[in-house]
C-alpha cells in the first residue's frame, strides 16, 4: 500500500479541471478518481441516496448467509478493540450493501450524517473513491484518507478496505475498517487484510461443512434410477444419481449452468434444500426430464479431429467445445500445460472452420528474438534494416491472410509489440517495418500459453485490453493425469502411425496409469519412442518390457520398482482435492471405516474412492 496525503486544494483542481500531480496519489486512487468523472459522480454530494428497506436488507443478509456467518466470529473477537480504537467495521455483499456495522457508537451516530449505514450501497458510482468501492471495483486491498474520497461527504473519514474471497477466487464480499481521519490508525490496513484472511479461512470451513451435510441428506436421493443433479448454493455440482454417475466420470465441481448446456439438458424441476441445523439453503436438487436418456453425454460425431480423440469424458467435452467455436470467427485462447497438445488443438479449430482452404499459420512467440519479432510477424519493406532481403518479406500475419494464425506462447511477447498486435486487432490492418503502406487483414487469431494469462495480467506482464481482445472464447485441454482411461488408446493411436506392430500386456497399461505425466502426451509419445527403439525388430515378451521399466523408469527422474512402491512422486493438491480428501475422511468417519459406505455416501464408484483414496495417501 503506498501512503498518500493530498491537500483540498488538489481535489478541487481535479474536480474543477481534471488535473493534478499523479506522483503524490496512489495509482489505484487516481484511476478511480477518473471513473467516477466518467461516471458523473457528483463530488459534492452530502450523503449517499441508495439504501435498503429493513424487509430489503433481511432479503440481502439472507442471501449472504456464508458471509455473514464467516464474519461474526472475527468480529466479535475484534469487537472491543475496534470500539477503543474510535472505529466501526463493516461487511459488504458484493453487490455493495453493507450487512452488518459495528464498532464505536459515537462514529456510528457520526457516519449516519452521510447515510453510512447498515443498507446503504457504497460503490463508486453511488459514493465516489472510497475503500470499499474501490475495493469492489479492483478485488484489493486499499486505503483511502481525507481528501482522496471523491466525494466531499467522506472527507472527514480514513477508511481501510479488503476483498474476501472464496477458494475459485469469487469475491465473496468487502471488510472495511473506517474511522474520522483524525483517529487515523497506522495499522488499519493491515486489519483490514488479516481479517479478511481470517474471514476467508472460516467460510471456507463453513462451506465444507455445508456440503457434507448436502450429501447426507441427499444420500437416498442419488441412489434412485432418475436423473438427478444436486448442486451446492453457489450452483456447482457436489454430486449426482447413479444414471448421471454412469456416464459422467469428472462432473464434480462443474457448474450448473455448465453442465446442462453441454449436455442439452432440460430441467424439469429445482428444489431448494435447507440445513437442519440453522435454516440455511445448502444447495439444490436438480430433476432432469427422461427423454434425454437415449442420447445422454454422446460424443461429438461431427468434428473432424485428425489425432487420437480417446474416451475420457474431459476429452469428449473438449471436442464439443471445438465443435462450438470452430465455425465461428471468435478468437480463442487455449491454456494448457505443456505437451498437452496446443497447435493439434488450434489446427482443429482451423480445419473445422470456413477457412479450412486457406493458410494456417503457427508462430511459437517464445522462440522468436524480441528485436526480430516484429519483422517476422507483420514482416519488411525492401532495405528496411541491415541484412534485410532486398525484395522484402511477408510477415506470418500477412501470410495467413484469409486464414488462421496461431501465436503460441502468446504470454512471452514483450511490451512493445503487445502494443502493436492490439492495433493490429483493433483495425485488422499491418504496417511493415520499415514500409509506410497498409495491408488490409482478414484473419482468425488463435493464442496459447501454458502460463496462467489472467497473472501475468494481474501483475503487469501482459496488457489488459489486449488479454480481453484475445480471452474471447477460452479453451482448457486437461492434461493427461486427468484422462488416464485414454492412454491405451494413444499408444495404439503411436503404434499405428509409426508402423510398430506390438501387443502390450495389460500390466503394461497399469504402469502407465499409475504414472503422473507431468509432461502429458508429449512425454508419453517420448516414452513410446524410447522403447521402440529398445525392441524394434524383436519378439518382445511381457516381462522384457515389464524388466526394462523397472530398470530404467518412465521417465529419466521416475524410477519403478518391481514392487510398485512410491511411484507417484508428491503431488500439490488443489483447492478442489483438498476439499474432496476432507470430504472422504469426514466420510469415512460417519461410516466407522466402511468403504463401500463411503463411496456411497459421496455419490463415487467404489474403484474411483480406491483411486483417491491411493492418491490422498488415506
Amino acid at each position: 500500500m503506498i501512503e498518500t496525503s493530498i491537500s483540498l486544494d488538489m481535489w478541487r483542481r481535479f474536480v474543477k479541471d481534471g488535473t493534478f500531480d499523479s506522483s503524490r496519489l496512489n495509482k489505484r486512487i487516481s484511476e478511480s478518481w477518473y471513473r467516477c468523472k466518467s461516471l458523473d459522480v457528483d463530488p459534492f454530494i452530502g450523503k449517499v441516496k441508495e439504501y435498503l428497506l429493513l424487509d430489503d436488507l433481511l432479503t440481502q443478509r439472507n442471501k449472504n448467509t456464508l458471509l455473514m456467518e464467516a464474519a461474526r466470529p472475527q468480529l466479535e473477537k475484534m469487537k472491543s478493540s475496534i470500539s477503543e480504537l474510535g472505529m466501526v467495521a463493516l461487511i459488504i455483499d458484493p453487490d455493495g450493501y453493507v450487512l452488518s456495522m459495528t464498532g464505536n457508537k459515537v462514529q456510528i451516530n457520526e457516519a449516519k450524517k452521510i447515510n453510512f449505514i447498515e443498507g446503504v450501497r457504497w460503490t463508486e458510482q453511488q459514493a465516489g473513491t472510497n475503500a470499499i468501492g474501490t475495493a469492489l471495483q479492483t478485488k484489493e486491498a486499499i486505503m483511502v484518507n481525507g481528501a482522496e474520497h471523491f466525494a466531499i461527504a467522506s472527507h472527514r473519514w480514513s477508511c481501510a478496505a479488503s476483498p474476501i474471497l472464496q477458494e475459485d477466487g469469487k469475491l465473496l464480499g468487502i471488510i472495511d475498517f473506517s474511522c474520522p481521519v483524525e483517529k487515523t490508525h497506522p495499522y488499519m490496513f493491515g486489519m483490514a487484510v488479516s481479517a479478511a484472511h481470517a474471514i476467508e479461512r472460516e467460510a471456507s470451513i463453513l462451506l465444507h461443512r455445508e456440503e457434507m451435510e448436502l450429501l447426507q441428506v441427499t444420500i437416498d436421493l442419488i441412489e434412485t434410477n432418475k436423473m438427478v443433479l444436486i448442486t451446492n448454493n453457489r450452483q456447482l455440482v457436489v454430486t449426482a444419481s447413479r444414471l448421471i454417475r454412469s456416464k459422467v466420470s469428472n462432473w464434480f465441481g462443474k457448474s450448473k449452468k455448465e453442465f446442462i448446456s453441454l449436455y442439452h439438458l432440460q430441467v424439469q424441476m429445482e428444489v431448494p434444500i435447507y440445513s437442519k441445523r440453522n435454516g440455511a439453503l445448502l444447495g439444490y436438487a436438480l430433476y432432469f426430464s427422461d427423454n434425454k436418456r437415449t442420447t445422454f453425454f454422446q460424443p461429438s460425431k461431427t468434428i473432424t479431429f485428425k489425432g487420437e480423440t480417446g474416451i475420457s469424458q474431459s476429452f469428449q467435452q473438449l471436442l464439443q467445445e471445438l465443435e462450438r467455436v470452430a465455425p465461428t470467427n471468435a478468437s480463442v485462447y487455449i491454456h494448457g500445460e505443456t505437451g498437452t497438445g496446443k497447435e493439434v488443438i488450434a489446427r482443429t479449430i482451423h480445419e473445422n472452420s470456413p477457412r479450412l482452404d486457406a493458410p494456417f499459420i503457427a508462430v511459437n512467440c517464445g522462440a522468436i528474438p524480441k528485436d526480430l519479432i516484429e519483422s517476422e510477424l507483420f514482416g519488411y519493406a525492401e532495405g528496411a534494416f541491415t541484412g534485410a532481403l532486398r525484395s522484402g518479406k511477408k510477415g506470418k500475419f500477412e501470410q495467413a491472410n484469409k486464414g488462421t494464425i496461431f501465436l503460441d506462447e502468446i504470454g512471452e511477447i514483450p511490451p512493445s509489440m503487445q502494443v502493436a498486435l492490439l492495433r493490429v486487432l483493433q483495425e485488422r490492418k499491418i504496417t511493415p517495418v520499415g514500409s509506410q503502406k497498409e495491408i488490409p487483414l482478414d484473419i482468425r487469431i488463435i493464442t496459447a500459453t501454458h502460463k496462467d494469462l489472467r497473472t501475468l495480467t494481474a501483475n503487469g506482464t501482459f496488457r489488459e485490453d489486449l488479454f480481453y481482445r484475445l480471452h474471447v472464447y477460452p479453451i482448457q485441454i486437461p492434461p493427461l493425469r486427468e484422462r488416464k482411461e485414454d492412454i491405451p488408446y494413444l499408444v495404439r493411436h503411436f503404434c499405428s502411425h509409426n508402423q510398430w506392430p506390438i501387443q502390450f500386456p495389460a500390466e503394461f497399461f497399469e504402469r502407465l496409469s499409475d504414472y503422473h505425466w507431468p509432461g502429458n502426451i508429449r512425454e508419453l509419445f517420448n516414452f513410446l519412442e524410447r522403447l521402440k527403439i529398445v525392441f524394434q525388430g524383436e519378439q518382445v515378451e511381457k516381462k522384457d518390457i515389464l524388466k526394462w521399466i523397472n530398470e530404467r523408469g518412465l521417465c529419466e527422474q521416475t524410477a519403478l520398482s518391481n514392487n510398485n512402491v512410491d511411484k507417484d512422486p508428491k503431488v500439490t493438491l488443489t483447492a478442489r482435492e483438498k476439499t474432496q480428501k476432507e470430504m472422504m475422511i469426514e466420510a469415512l468417519k460417519k461410516t466407522n471405516g466402511n468403504v463401500g459406505l463411503a463411496a456411497k455416501f459421496l455419490g463415487v464408484s467404489r474403484s474411483t474412492f480406491y483411486k483417491r483414496l491411493k492418491r490422498y495417501e488415506l
